[in-house]
């Protein structure tokens, strides 16, 4: 630093202003001190401010799964908008979903360089007195019910699996049968009980006995195998989109035409939905404002973290709304006696 501040003629304090990014230096000054950087290779030591600031502008993310497309998506808003706040991110894959894995992965937390921790997981595997969070690191949990212990952010599963399957009751089906995820997933089951409900409250007496899957296109296919050999199934709600197209090559090897017999609403809307055939209709997950509002939560509880106590602490959830994309999969079912 002192040999940037003697080749541009400035003081050493000019110099840290310069590379610290601080208002209230000149311009002329300011491209002054940064030719001198780039003529001598001078990049400031990250290590060293970190050390001098207490924080190291770099956040951790704790996850299981990285074959999902939500656990994926979520993590590249993350990375995407803690860049657009000058934060890095480090990733600290849990291995499998068993305690002594997740308290180790808070546990490198203490030996890594981050502020605060985004976590994505399932809120039983946080619940344990084993699992205990570095001093002073903040925690915000993606795709989670914890909103009474974490701070939560999460996309809405039961108003986006009520408008499902409230579409296809009103195109007139009499009931919907329903492809869940797997049973140890959040998510999975917060859209299996809306289903549930749903149909409860429209007045269908009993539901179709629940069929599962494990998010895969394989496990659709092999779902869809047994849905199609249910004569009276005429409308499916699934947990996901991928499953969705399992389902709808099993509905097509079976003969089941979709949306003239069978009508098939998904969850997600990736990007490939608009080219399945028929084209999906399906639930729309904003992916980008969940890991937005994952970097914001996170950032504010850094900023805030200081000067809040355990009553004043903020918990709760922040549900990021869904909606329902309407393409050529569903229809009014098919006329009885044709």
């Amino acid at each position: 630093m002192g040999d940037v501040a003697r080749l541009a003629g400035v003081s050493a304090q000019t110099v840290s202003r310069v590379s610290n990014g601080f208002a209230g230096v000149n311009e002329d000054t300011r491209r002054q001190v940064l030719d001198a950087m780039r003529e001598l290779g001078y990049r400031p030591n990250s290590a060293a401010r970190a050390l001098r600031r207490g924080e190291f502008r770099t956040l951790g993310v704790i996850t299981f799964s990285l074959s999902t497309l939500g656990n994926i998506r979520t993590l590249d808003a993350i990375a995407t908008s803690a860049a657009r706040e000058g934060y890095a991110v480090t990733l600290l894959p849990v291995a499998v979903p068993t305690q002594d894995e997740v308290n180790g992965a808070f546990s490198r937390l203490g030996e890594l360089a981050v502020d605060a921790v985004i976590v994505i997981m399932e809120v039983h595997l946080l619940d344990a007195a084993t699992v205990s969070v570095p001093p002073g690191v903040q925690v915000v949990v993606a795709d989670s019910d914890a909103g009474d212990r974490y701070t939560v952010v999460d996309t809405d599963q039961a108003g986006g699996a009520r408008e499902a399957v409230r579409h296809l009751l009103e195109l007139g089906h009499g009931t919907v049968w329903h492809l869940a995820g797997p049973e140890d997933s959040f998510a999975a089951q917060r859209r299996a009980n809306a289903w549930r409900d749903t149909l409860a409250e429209a007045g269908v007496p009993d539901a179709p006995p629940l069929v599962r899957g494990d998010w895969s296109a394989e496990s659709g296919y092999r779902a869809g195998l047994r849905i199609a050999e249910e004569a009276d199934c005429t409308a499916v709600f699934v947990a996901n989109d991928q499953m969705a197209l399992g389902l709808l090559r099993a509905l097509n090897e079976r003969g089941r035409r979709v949306p003239e017999d069978v009508s098939v609403v998904g969850f997600d809307d990736i990007p490939e939905a608009a080219s399945f055939l028929p084209p999906l209709t399906t639930v729309h997950q904003d992916f980008a404002e969940v890991g937005r509002l994952c970097v914001e939560g996170v950032l504010h509880k850094m900023r805030e973290g200081g000067q809040e106590d355990e009553e004043s602490r903020e918990h709760g959830t922040t549900l990021v709304p869904t909606r329902l994309v309407r393409r050529r999969s569903t229809a009014p079912p098919p006329t009885r006696g044709r």
